[in-house]
């Protein structure tokens, strides 16, 4: 190999995944031996990354009553779930299949927190058959028909009703959800009378309140704003003579994509549960629901260099990797931090880093100084929230494998896709001979 350049590129927010002797190492194993042994596209976890995010946490509260729910949606992998259920956390759902992931990696039910707007009867069966801990409740009419279907079942829901408190994030409007344009919660200065109407329903049991204002939120003062308006309607709430067993503050901290600064976990919390205390609400039990800060920056995807391509205005690097696998910057055009997996000397060029997927939109990154060689690896950074968790299989490409990284060990947690198990379920259309008649299965 040849020298190694004097600065090799920052490597934002990824405590675990560094450079040793010009090649990237994620914890103790050198990526190469992840690509040679796996191939690419590859997505990779950090376990220690995953844990060190979570402990800041789980420092936070120590000594209150808490709990802490891992949200699923952004990255639902069993053997990610598996982590942080071992390490003492809850999962919050937001569908029926994630409920199905979560059971299936021995998560205590009472420990599991539905969210979501559209929740399906059938889904409110099934999680009130599992014995699910709290519905965070949406609307007015997902109030209703939850009642309906626990009284059918002559079960009573344990509910908290997830409240909008128009509280503007400053983030992308795409993972906002605590303006009132949002589709989310139920309307601050209507919340009183829908915690009366519900108070009334049998089938129903107030446990709580709920709010999450949105998304990569990297400062504190969004969090303080919403929950002084919770706060306030909890006294509201409380001088009307019901009591609130919980609060739940949602999650939306935000990560290091590209020398962004959010406060750490226990610092942020610091704040909070002191002007929790300050309100006189500190004993009541806490209930969060991160995501991203807990997996964001735990993962990486390593993706093949397969063509160098110059334009008129543009040089391309082409790679194996594509939209369906990472669709965070054709969904938002959001920035992820693009590395060599193995540094050169070479003089960098500029490059927009796009996959084979045919659609313009199918980018990674643009305006990146690389140098880099076809053949040769990249690593994506911060790859691991809303990646694996949204790709798709268009183009008929398979969804990529995961490996676990912890320590010098490495396990496979999902298989690579085949375009047969891309396939599978899909049926050759055959002529009906009766008319009206439906073909055989």
């Amino acid at each position: 190999m040849t020298a190694l350049p004097a600065h090799p590129p920052a490597l934002p927010g990824h405590p675990h995944l560094h450079y040793e002797a010009g090649e990237l190492w994620l914890e103790r194993v050198p990526v190469h031996r992840l690509t040679e042994r796996f191939g690419t596209p590859l997505f990779a976890y950090s376990r220690a990354s995953m844990l060190a995010a979570l402990s800041a946490y789980q420092q936070a509260f120590e000594g209150r009553e808490a709990l802490i729910c891992y949200a699923m949606k952004a990255n639902s992998s069993l053997a990610i779930l598996q982590t942080f259920v071992e390490a003492g956390c809850g999962l919050d759902i937001v569908s029926g299949g994630e409920l199905e992931r979560a059971l299936r990696v021995g998560v205590d039910p009472a420990k599991i927190i539905f969210s979501g707007v559209g929740k399906t009867r059938a889904e409110m069966r099934q999680a009130l058959l599992a014995g699910i801990g709290c519905f965070n409740v949406e609307s007015v009419a997902e109030l209703d028909t939850l009642h309906a279907v626990a009284t059918e079942l002559g079960q009573v829901a344990p509910i908290s009703l997830r409240v909008n408190p128009d509280v503007d994030a400053k983030t992308h409007p795409y993972i906002s959800t605590g303006l009132k344009g949002n589709k989310f919660g139920i309307a601050h200065t209507e919340a009183l009378d829908v915690y009366r109407h519900a108070a009334q329903l049998s089938g129903l049991k107030i446990h709580g309140i709920d709010c999450h204002i949105g998304s990569q939120i990297t400062e504190i003062p969004p969090f303080l704003d919403a929950m002084d308006r919770i706060l306030d309607l909890v006294d509201l709430l409380e001088s009307d003579g019901m009591h609130l067993a919980h609060i739940d503050f949602g999650g939306g901290l935000g990560i290091d994509y590209q020398g962004d600064v959010p406060p750490a976990a226990n610092i942020l919390w610091s704040a909070l549960l002191n002007r929790l205390d300050a309100r006189g609400h500190g004993n009541k039990r806490i209930l969060i629901e991160p995501g991203r800060s807990l997996v964001g920056n735990a993962g990486i995807c390593l993706t093949e260099v397969l063509f160098e391509k110059s334009g008129d205005t543009k040089n391309f690097l082409i790679v194996d990797a594509a939209m369906n696998d990472l669709p965070r910057p054709a969904m938002y055009e959001a920035y992820h931090a693009i590395v060599p997996t193995l540094l050169r000397e070479d003089a960098t060029r500029i490059y927009d880093v796009v996959g084979p997927v045919c659609e313009s939109g199918d980018w990674l990154g643009r305006d990146r100084a690389l140098a880099v060689r076809p053949g040769e690896q990249l690593a994506v950074c911060s790859a691991g929230a809303y990646c694996m968790s949204m790709a798709s299989q268009y183009n008929t490409r398979g969804r990529a494998a995961e490996v676990l990284v912890y320590g010098e060990n490495v396990q496979l947690i999902r298989e690579r896709e085949t375009p047969s198990d891309v396939m599978r379920g899909e049926r050759l259309w055959s002529p009906v001979t009766t008319p009206g008649t439906p073909s055989a299965p």
